[in-house]
Parts: structure tokens; C-alpha cells; sequence
């Protein structure tokens, strides 16, 4: 039973990361008549549509029952004003790096992003270290000094990428890169924050991401006011959104649920694998379907060795045990 979990595991964390980015990234780039979707709504839809499942486990973990449903909001959130405001620092890096995702694939092609927010790994790392006190061992910082060379290939220019420039005229890589740099720092120190949280407190996940979910929602109107404020009392909050538009916004939503519920099954090793499914996935649907990517020897030499590096962070070399003498 076991076995057939972390399979069934690994084949949704493959699903979910390659389904997101690749949809994501077609629906930035399809050409439709009228306006495009508002990425900035749909951050705000899916943080909307995670309270509303959030709720959802709550209410069956409490056994169906609506009183015992208000009981724990009221206990866990209301009258732990100082425990929920913890979460709006967290909350706001999240709706800031989900912004900036959408920009990120507005700009880069799907297999590119993949191998380069693996950098989150980096970030993710460093900020365990000062924050959390953690001591890596020596084949983590290994892995790391090839995760930073495999990105530094990956993101290597090449005479095919100068030729696409051209086309990509309504895209930067520039600002892709930047875009997902800052991605991979907001994710990291965000994900110790939030680590940090929960090893302070006896809460559930679900509460926690509901309080996420609040404070990201104001952020997220906060930003649809401030730079897209005049396109939505010009076309509306929905203006663009479609059928693949949902699908990104559910994607987006419950992903990281997803993932929260299948990791208890999910070791080092099947993680890794997950990644680099992910990444080869990535690359050749960019390449066949999407046909925004054409991959170079340089590429592929640059995602081995993320892919390499992914499996090396997580190796766990046990300790040799001393044999007893008769």
C-alpha cells in the first residue's frame, strides 16, 4: 500500500509542476481577440479559491459539523489575532513571487523557467542556515555549487537564442530572469518563515494557509488596485478569463495543497525525481506542442546538472555502523 502511495505521489507532483508552468505560460502567450487576462486577478481568484478548500478540510476534519467548523475558526484565527498576523509577512512575499511567476512566463519559455527556479533550492538553503540554524552537510553544498553552474549554463546565450529574439519581440528574457531570481529569494525566505511558523505552533496546515490565504487575497487587491486599477473599471475583474485562464487559477490554487498532501509520502529521493520528470516534461512539450524552446548541448549540459544537483541535496548517506566483535 505504501509503495502504491509514493507512486501515486510522485505521478501528482509531476503533474502538478509540469501542468502549471506549461499552462501558464500558453496562456500568456496565446493570441485571442480582445483583452488578455489579468494575471494580477487571477492571484487573487486562486488565493480565494485556497481559503474556500482550506475550509473545506477543516470542515471534514471536524466531522461535518458546521458548530464544530465556526468553533475552530473562531478559537484558531479570531482569538489569535498576534499568531494570525505572523502569517502577513509570508503571505505577502507568496503574492509577490505568484506575481511574479506570471511575469516570469510571460517572458521565458517553459523548459528555461523550470531549470532556473530551481535556484530556489540555493535560497532555500542559505535562508535555513541563517535562520533556522541548520547544518548542511558536505554533499548539500556540493549539490549547490553544481545547481548554481547548471543555471549559469542553462541561462548561457547562444546563436539560436539571438535568431528568437527577434519573434519574442512582446518578451524579455532579461526581465524573465529577474522575474524568476526573484522568485527563487521571496520563495525561499518565505518557506523558512513559514517552516519556522509551524515548528513554533501546534496549528493545522489548513488553518495556516487559510490565514495565508486572507492576508494574500488583500495583497493581491491591493496590487489589482494599484497597477490595474483603470483596466478593471474599463473591462471588469473577469475581463479575458476563459476556459484555460480557470485552469491555470485551479492549478495555481490547489498546487501547493496538493503538495502538503502528498509529502508525508513523498521522500528526498522520490521529490527528486519528481523535479526532473518535471524538467524533461517541460522541455519537450516546449519543444513539440508550444515550439517557443529549440534546446541547445549547452541546455541540456545545464539541466543534468540541476537535475544532478536535485538528487544530490537530498541524498542522506547513512552512517556506516561499527560491526561488534565476538
Amino acid at each position: 500500500m505504501s509503495a502504491n502511495l509514493k507512486y501515486l505521489s510522485l505521478g501528482i507532483l509531476v503533474f502538478q509542476t509540469t501542468s502549471l508552468v506549461l499552462t501558464m505560460r500558453y496562456s500568456r502567450t496565446l493570441k485571442e481577440e480582445g483583452p488578455r487576462y489579468l494575471s494580477s486577478t487571477a492571484v487573487v481568484v486562486a488565493e480565494l479559491l485556497k481559503i474556500m478548500t482550506c475550509i473545506l478540510l477543516v470542515y471534514k476534519d471536524s466531522k461535518c459539523s458546521l458548530r464544530a467548523l465556526n468553533r475552530v475558526l473562531h478559537d484558531e484565527i479570531l482569538n489569535k489575532p498576534m499568531e494570525t498576523l505572523k502569517l502577513a509577512i509570508p503571505s505577502g512575499i507568496y503574492t509577490l513571487q505568484n506575481n511574479l511567476l506570471y511575469v516570469a512566463l510571460s517572458n521565458l519559455d517553459a523548459a528555461t523557467y523550470q531549470v532556473t527556479y530551481q535556484l530556489k533550492i540555493l535560497t532555500t538553503a542559505l535562508f535555513s542556515v541563517s535562520m533556522l540554524s541548520k547544518k548542511l552537510g558536505v554533499y548539500q553544498w556540493l549539490s549547490l555549487v553544481i545547481l548554481m553552474t547548471g543555471v549559469a549554463f542553462v541561462q548561457w546565450p547562444s546563436d539560436s537564442q539571438e535568431l528568437d529574439s527577434k519573434e519574442l519581440s512582446a518578451g524579455s528574457q532579461f526581465v524573465g530572469l529577474m522575474a524568476v531570481l526573484t522568485a527563487c529569494f521571496s520563495s525561499g525566505f518565505a518557506g523558512v518563515y513559514f517552516e519556522k511558523i509551524l515548528k513554533e505552533t501546534k496549528q493545522s496546515v489548513w488553518i495556516r494557509n487559510i490565514q495565508l490565504g486572507f492576508f494574500g487575497s488583500i495583497f493581491g487587491l491591493m496590487g489589482v488596485y494599484i497597477y490595474d486599477g483603470e483596466l478593471v473599471s474599463k473591462n471588469g475583474f473577469f475581463q479575458g478569463y476563459n476556459r484555460l485562464t480557470w485552469i491555470v487559477v485551479v492549478l495555481q490554487a490547489l498546487g501547493g495543497l496538493v503538495i502538503a498532501a502528498v509529502i508525508k509520502y513523498a521522500d528526498n529521493i522520490l521529490k527528486g525525481f519528481a523535479t526532473s520528470l518535471s524538467i524533461i516534461l517541460s522541455t519537450l512539450i516546449s519543444y513539440f506542442w508550444l515550439q517557443d524552446f529549440v534546446p541547445t548541448s549547452v541546455f541540456f549540459l545545464g539541466a543534468i546538472l540541476v537535475i544532478t544537483a536535485t538528487f544530490l541535496y537530498g541524498y542522506d548517506p547513512k552512517p556506516a555502523g561499527n560491526p561488534t566483535k565476538a
